[in-house]
């Protein structure tokens, strides 16, 4: 005999009694689409085996990454490559810009802020990178909803614009730029330093960074071009990397 409760986390219906007891019932996923599954087969019989060992390595004694990158969820980023990174060196996050909101110890649900916590606190890791970029839809959508030009990022419904709320102190700061494009590009770079300055307002990560422990670093890439810049506080501005 089975009864359906809904879940807490799904607003799914969940079995209870039998054989799937505590199972959700997920009757609208579907198997893989081929495409993927063919690069999935492809990928096991060549890259997996060249590092199969490597792999298997990380699995039996755990990670030890040297940095935790904070990219956007942008799919045209593939900051592993640009790095040369193999599995095991960077705990990786990616969210909408990039983007590190303020401390908050108000019992609420933070990815961003948890995916900190642990790789700091956990994983120990003695770099922190938040890496901006060219062309971001979310920063994008700040800037115009700012001006008044993006009415359904201001719905409170919208999960993207609450997210960029964070950014409006940044759009203060550059909104006397007259040329647009310029205006924006700033404000990618904007977010990233903001990131860096929030990452401060954690105790765990600012004690570290106080201690010599862990070193906070902002980068911002040109996707078209592949140039990279990274902040330099001694300027206050981005150079060349």
């Amino acid at each position: 005999m089975y009864r359906a409760i809904t879940s807490r986390i799904f607003n799914e219906p969940v079995v209870i009694g039998g054989e799937n007891e505590g199972y959700i019932a997920m009757d609208h996923a579907k198997s893989l689409p081929d495409f993927l599954a063919d690069r999935y087969r492809a990928w096991k019989d060549t890259k997996y085996e060249e590092k199969a060992d490597h792999l298997r390595t990380l699995a039996r004694d755990g990670q030890t990454p040297s940095t935790l990158l904070i990219a956007c969820s942008d799919s045209r980023i593939h900051a592993f490559a640009m790095f040369g990174v193999e599995p095991g060196e960077f705990f990786l996050h990616r969210n909408i810009a990039n983007l590190v909101p303020a401390y908050e110890a108000d019992g609420g649900v933070h990815g961003t802020s948890a995916v900190i916590e642990y790789a700091v606190t956990a994983l120990n890791v003695p770099h922190i990178v938040v890496l901006g970029h060219s062309g971001c839809g979310g920063v994008r959508g700040c800037h115009d909803m700012c001006r008044g030009d993006a009415p359904a990022l201001e719905e409170k419904t919208s999960f993207v614009g609450r997210w960029m709320d964070a950014l409006r102190p940044g759009y203060e700061r550059v909104k006397h730029i007259e040329d647009e494009a310029t205006r924006v590009s700033t404000l990618e770079r904007e977010g990233v330093i903001q990131s860096l300055g929030n990452l401060m307002t954690f105790p765990f990560v600012a004690s570290r960074v106080n201690a010599g422990e862990v070193s906070l670093h902002g980068l911002w890439t040109d996707i078209g071009e592949g140039t990279l810049e990274q902040y330099d506080p001694s300027q206050g501005a981005f150079v060349p990397v």
